[in-house]
């Protein structure tokens, strides 16, 4: 008797262990959808609505006043043949602005992360926190800093500086010159690139491992170059990549400089970009869904760049996406 009984009562152990796994699971899944929510919130409150909705508008003739007509692929044709300021201006002052200061500003942003990497602690600091700043305070240093550099008239500091050292003779009107306002705003672009993507690269290039340049230098390696080549690139591609994602996203939407030199619509339109373009119909012009159209065109062209940075700064995996499976299952 007392071997049936327990022989009946083994069986029961296991499954009052899996109504715990089971508990024990449901909890944390609890627990998740709470920190998870409010990011979910937000994230879909001021990102995945608004995308949302600005695909549907683009489908529509909308003048922020009448209800949306719906008018199908005709704002994406209007972009393609009817738009000659998007065709012969827009999209190559974009193109343009974006490969410079892109790719010129992920450069950049490398090269000083790099050297500040190599100075002491506090002095590492206070540089840093130098070539962030101006990431922060673009708006305010347009009106106080860049307006006063680039005055059309002699009190002008560049006009000033190149009329005492004899390259000019009169001041030139910097600002309404249609040949140089996209280089101007170019270079103020550069000026303001040391962002996150810079802040991210500091942090991985002082994560590397200092025993790996311990054993590089036993392997050969004798110099900052060799290391920085060898051994920083390759232990921070996370980094890498992030800062890229982060120069692209920020040069195509940086249409704030133009507009507060010169404007909007630019003279000329000779430093109007894609953003401009999109403020210019949507806030000037209320013509909503050609905007979103263009908002749309923007939101693909960032797609295919940033694909592109993820596929050149992404380790791949030799064994295929599925990889090679240790255990033998």
């Amino acid at each position: 008797m007392a071997e049936q009984v327990k022989t009946t009562a083994e069986p029961h152990k296991p499954q009052i262990k899996k109504k715990k796994n089971k508990i024990s699971r449901r909890e944390n899944n609890w627990h998740g959808w709470v920190f998870i929510g409010p990011y979910a919130l937000i994230f879909s409150i001021f990102i995945l609505i608004p995308v949302i909705l600005a695909v549907i508008l683009s489908f529509t003739n909308f003048n922020a006043i009448q209800f949306p007509k719906f008018v199908g692929f005709l704002n994406y044709i209007t972009i393609l043949t009817s738009d000659a300021e998007f065709m012969k201006y827009v999209l190559p002052n974009t193109v343009i602005y974006a490969v410079i200061v892109g790719i010129g500003g992920y450069v950049l942003s490398f090269v000083l992360a790099w050297a500040l990497c190599n100075l002491t602690k506090p002095v590492r600091t206070v540089f840093a926190l130098i070539l962030y700043s101006p990431s922060m305070t673009t708006g305010v240093a347009m009106t106080v800093l860049w307006k006063v550099i680039f005055s059309g008239d002699q009190a002008g500091l560049l006009n000033s500086w190149l009329m005492e050292l004899g390259v000019i003779t009169e001041p030139v009107i910097w600002l309404i010159d249609a040949r140089f306002l996209l280089p101007i705003v170019i270079i103020i672009g550069l000026w303001s690139s040391m962002g996150i993507g810079f802040l991210s690269m500091i942090a991985g290039i002082l994560n590397t491992d200092a025993t790996l340049y311990e054993a590089a230098s036993i392997d050969g390696v004798s110099n900052r170059v060799q290391e920085m080549i060898y051994i920083t690139i390759p232990q921070m591609k996370p980094q890498m990549l992030f800062a890229a994602v982060m120069a692209i996203v920020g040069a195509f939407q940086n249409g704030m400089i133009s507009s507060m030199l010169v404007g909007n619509p630019s003279p000329g339109y000779a430093s109007q970009l894609l953003v401009n373009h999109i403020e210019d119909y949507g806030f000037l012009r209320y013509e909503m869904g050609y905007a979103a159209a263009i908002s749309v065109v923007l939101l693909l062209i960032v797609q295919l760049f940033s694909k592109g940075a993820n596929m050149l700064l992404t380790d791949k995996d030799p064994y295929g996406k599925k990889g090679v499976d240790t255990d033998g299952e």
